[in-house]
């Protein structure tokens, strides 16, 4: 009789006529799996037979059920003879294998609807309104039998103000399979760790958090105050995990991790040794506000955000790119917000020679490219699912998608030129070219063929003028708190090297915040709002502050004990990933290995197409070399080898830090990086030529590669070592060799 509740809300089984198609007969098909992409919600259906995908289009499903000219799918007047109940019960063979029981409560519900003549749903019937979840998060510790369980219960609000329990009629998928959920939403922790359960019923969805803890009954929090916000939010979660985090790391790691986060390269010996001597106590909050204002942040940053903006030559040509690269370097230099930022770029037409973020549209040729590429960068939607179908994991439908396109449809181009040297070659564009906004382009929706009314993501607001369209959404889209979001989830990744919602891009109910709270800091911190008491720190100043500063956000990181944790975990935080615990080690990008490479050795970089000496960092776009032009030198492949983009995608997933044989041939025994190692003026050469002791050479070695003194041993087999040889020269090259393929020299720690 619980199952019936659950259905009905009443203590006997509900009259078949009180069964809702949509209420009742639709749950129990996903509950089933039966609409599943893997089933009957298949894009080709199976068998014959094509539903829609988690039962997203409710009415063409009635219609699928009940036009059944053969009258086998649902047969009224022989209700158990129908196929709706015979297959998943194993009556009838069933690919799909049995998914419920002769006589239980789906049964019962199908073959109930069935027999009163399969009625549809009137315009009366209540609407799905509203999905609570109790409880929407747990902490769970073992039971003596080494056991995590906990009871979930569901509730679903109609639109008559009917309340009912459907916990037996949802579905609850998990994110991580470190847990098990009975049909009866009964969880049941496999191991310890986090996952997400998420509770779908009908277009409703609703994540609950789930953390399966250790048995620590020695469990002590020891841990310094917190130095600001960001440590009061992590520390809180770390706290209720019990799990510690590590300390703060010491001066040399910091000063190196400080360089290659916010400039891309290595500190010099100089101002490493100097910065490590130093003991004022305010010494690392210093060093963050002079890097902020270096000029290579803003080269660094630049090139972050290139990638994201698709800055190559293929389409945007030699000229564009370098408009387009320059405005947006100045921007980070000039501190430039980040809402005014992407408004302009949003809102740009004109001349791709003279308002460059007009490049920014050059890329993307078609309404759906524009429309997907700005969902997934700044609004965190991959939109991409939408175009054939509703989203199955996320709550965007193909209205949304349509009318999302169409309001890019009110861009078009005036090509006044194009020089492209292949002919054959539609894509490739060289040439200025006009971005007009205003044109009366439609998109029409597949499905009905006619032009769908644009309208902003996931806003129902009638929207204006073609021509203006744009200019409004670059306004509305800022003030959106998922946009704000965005940007504060995009800049802490880029820092931390994890997002707090992961991947960056990707928001939606099935991919929640591993930190909600510190989320919600960091976008407070970021428009600008809250007391000096909320944001005040050790080494910040308190309000007033500028909206949307990027250097002001980074600097609130960047002084907190999490970002400058150690990477040496403990025993409560080394299987840690998502909480930021420890820093997580990683690779250096392509740019930032080969400008450490050439910083350290002292030898400038040659690019095809650019003269001697811009670091890779600098680079504006990505080079299209063709025959004429020459091949690409050793360095350009170097950054393709390690990962470097092409930039086709809108997306920091294009970048790859795969490890690959390649780059270890690169590094032990490649042509560039042993032509370095030799060049005649390099800094070996100049240590090797000085009157410098060995230990002093040593040192300065050290220093400059790895940003530390060697230790005792390490000073002493080195310096053995370069004794022993014959040629100092060749000694020194073998040693910067050995350092250069080191652990420590190749990975952010």
């Amino acid at each position: 009789m619980g199952l019936v509740f659950a259905v009905c809300a009443l203590a006997t089984w509900c009259d078949a006529a009180e069964i809702s198609f949509r209420n009742d007969v639709m749950p129990v098909l996903s509950k089933s799996g039966c609409n599943l992409g893997t089933c009957h919600g298949n894009a080709r259906g199976k068998g014959g037979f094509q539903i829609s995908l988690r039962g997203q289009d409710p009415a063409g499903d009635y219609v699928v059920l009940t036009r059944d000219w053969l009258g086998r799918r649902t047969n009224p007047s022989r209700p158990d003879e129908s196929l709706l109940l015979l297959k998943p019960t194993m009556q009838v063979a069933h690919e799909g294998g049995r998914r419920f029981e002769i006589g239980s409560s789906e049964y019962q519900i199908l073959r109930d609807w069935i027999a009163a003549g399969t009625p549809e749903d009137s315009k009366t019937s209540p609407l799905l309104k509203s999905l609570v979840v109790t409880p929407r998060e747990l902490f769970l510790e073992p039971d003596p039998a080494s056991q995590w369980k906990s009871q979930l219960t569901v509730a679903a609000t109609f639109s008559d103000g009917s309340r009912r329990d459907v916990t037996e009629r949802v579905v609850y998928e998990l994110s991580r399979p470190i847990a098990e959920v009975s049909p009866n939403g009964l969880v049941n922790g496999l191991q310890s760790g986090e996952t997400t359960v998420l509770v779908r019923f009908q277009h409703l969805q609703v994540p609950v958090r789930l953390a399966f803890l250790e048995p620590r009954s020695n469990f002590q929090w020891t841990v310094p105050e917190p130095a600001n916000v960001i440590d009061q939010q992590v520390h809180a979660k770390l706290k209720r995990l019990r799990m510690l985090p590590s300390p703060v790391c010491d001066d040399a790691t910091f000063v190196r991790r400080i360089h290659l986060d916010l400039l891309g390269i290595l500190p010099t010996a100089a101002e490493a040794r100097t910065f490590v001597a130093d003991r004022s106590l305010d010494k690392r909050a210093r060093l963050i506000d002079e890097l902020l204002q270096r000029p290579e942040f803003a080269d660094w940053w630049a090139l972050k955000w290139a990638d994201l903006l698709r800055i190559e030559e293929k389409t945007l040509d030699r000229k564009g790119v370098e408009n387009f690269h320059g405005w947006l370097r100045d921007a980070f230099a000039t501190n430039k917000p980040l809402d005014t930022l992407v408004q302009e770029i949003i809102a740009a037409r004109g001349s791709t020679y003279e308002v460059p973020p007009a490049n920014f549209y050059r890329a993307l040729r078609t309404s759906f490219e524009r429309s997907e590429a700005v969902g997934q960068l700044f609004l965190g939607a991959r939109l991409q699912c939408a175009k054939c179908h509703n989203h199955p994991f996320d709550r965007w439908t193909q209205d949304d998608y349509y009318s999302w396109a169409s309001v890019f449809a009110a861009v078009d181009y005036k090509i006044l030129e194009n020089n492209r040297r292949d002919t054959n070659d539609q894509h490739e564009f060289d040439g200025e070219q006009i971005v007009v906004h205003g044109v009366t382009n439609a998109v029409k929706d597949p499905r009905s063929g006619k032009p769908r009314p644009p309208g902003f993501l996931g806003d129902k607001q009638n929207r204006g003028a073609q021509d203006e369209i744009l200019q409004s959404l670059s306004t509305w889209m800022t003030s959106n708190d998922r946009f704000v979001e965005v940007l504060a989830n995009r800049t802490w990744q880029q820092v931390i090297g994890r997002g707090i919602v992961d991947p960056v891009d990707d928001f939606r109910a099935t991919n929640p915040p591993s930190n909600p709270e510190l989320l919600a800091e960091l976008v407070q911190y970021l428009r600008g709002t809250g007391s000096p008491a909320t944001h005040g720190q050790r080494g910040l100043p308190g309000n007033p502050r500028p909206a949307f500063s990027l250097r002001h956000l980074l600097r609130l990181i960047l002084n907190s004990q999490t970002y400058q944790a150690t990477s040496e975990p403990n025993d409560t935080n080394r299987e840690d990933e998502a909480n930021f615990s420890h820093t997580q080690v990683r690779r250096h990008s392509a740019e930032q290995l080969l400008d450490t490479i050439s910083q350290v050795l002292d030898v400038p970089l040659k690019f095809s197409g650019y003269p001697t000496g811009p670091r890779a960092a600098q680079l504006p776009g990505v080079r299209v070399l063709r025959r004429r032009e020459g091949s690409p030198t050793k360095a350009d492949l170097f950054l393709t080898a390690f990962g470097k983009p092409p930039r086709l995608q809108s997306c920091d997933c294009e970048r790859s830090d795969e490890t690959t044989l390649t780059q270890t041939f690169q590094m032990v025994s490649g042509e560039l990086v042993n032509q370095m190692l030799a060049e005649p003026g390099n800094r070996i050469g100049s240590l090797a030529n000085s009157e410098r002791t060995t230990e002093d050479v040593v040192q300065e070695l050290y220093w400059t590669i790895l940003t530390r003194s060697p230790t005792e041993d390490e000073l002493n087999q080195t310096s053995r070592y370069i004794t022993e040889r014959s040629s100092r020269r060749k000694a020194l090259e073998d040693v910067t060799w050995g350092l250069l393929n080191s652990h420590e020299f190749l990975l952010r720690r």
